[in-house]
């Protein structure tokens, strides 16, 4: 006869056993976070300038001398300022792919903005840190010109953030495998974790976008297996002001942010069209 007392025992151990391992399992996440979300490469700052000239960039620096991004210069007078916002992956120096093209549809000063922790540049990644240094280079922007902002991934955020707290002065977006909402993605990401509610740096550019009305270019990848598209397309579709949406087939994540000269020139042409 099967003895249930011994058998139920049993039960509960392994019962206890797993909800000891699922809450040291959040525990880890919720402690570790960040370094799931941000995974940035560091650079040397001795070698960085070196590195940055192979990719075409001089330095961007504030008025201390420190280093605070890239930038590639129009080869006349400038018409227009684009600040690039990156990904959670990689640094500054590795978006030639997206600066050169940009630098070379348009007659505009590129700067590509470096985050706390990437690069060369100094302290931790976080939301907070991510907006500030952002609001600083938005700011060293020329005033004079119209000021764009492209992002792609995590940098959809920042991007937003600087749409919220900038509505008439950030002049366009190109928003590139955007979110609707990073805790929604986190969720998706771990779905087996209260991921939602233990999120810290809760970026939310379909909040930040209520208030913006200027041109911005959706491109979202079909088979976006971070993000995921239903993401962006939510986002695209809740947006009020002038709009163009792209989705990429059978597109991935990391496959649709490289895109050629005459795709840019499409975007200034759009965004020219519905300035503000």
């Amino acid at each position: 006869m099967l003895d249930w007392r011994k058998l139920r025992r049993s039960f509960v151990r392994l019962l206890q056993l797993f909800v000891i391992a699922y809450l040291f399992v959040l525990l880890v996440v919720l402690i570790f976070q960040r370094r799931l979300i941000y995974i940035p490469t560091k650079i040397p700052g001795n070698a960085i300038e070196s590195v940055a000239a192979e990719h075409g960039f001089a330095p961007w620096k504030n008025s201390a001398g420190e280093i605070i991004g890239w930038k590639m210069l129009a080869k006349t007078n400038a018409t227009a300022s684009v600040l690039i916002v990156h990904g959670n992956a990689g640094c500054a120096l590795s978006r030639d792919y997206l600066a050169q093209p940009i630098h070379d549809a348009g007659n505009v000063d590129v700067f590509v903005l470096e985050y706390p922790g990437y690069g060369a540049r100094s302290d931790s990644p976080s939301k907070t840190s991510f907006i500030a240094v952002a609001e600083d280079a938005f700011q060293r922007l020329p005033k004079n010109l119209p000021r764009f902002v492209v992002s792609e991934s995590i940098g959809a955020g920042v991007a937003c953030e600087l749409a919220k707290a900038h509505p008439q002065e950030v002049a366009g977006m190109a928003l590139f495998v955007p979110y609707h909402n990073l805790a929604s993605v986190a969720q998706r990401q771990m779905w087996f974790l209260p991921t939602y509610f233990l999120l810290l740096d809760r970026f939310n550019p379909e909040e930040c976008l209520r208030n913006y009305h200027g041109p911005v270019k959706f491109a979202i990848a079909e088979k976006d297996e971070i993000i995921g598209a239903a993401s962006g397309l939510r986002l695209a579709n809740g947006y009020a002001g002038p709009k163009e949406l792209q989705v990429f087939p059978s597109a991935q994540h990391n496959e649709i942010a490289e895109q050629p000269l005459a795709w840019w020139h499409e975007v200034f042409n759009f965004w020219q069209q519905n300035k503000k």
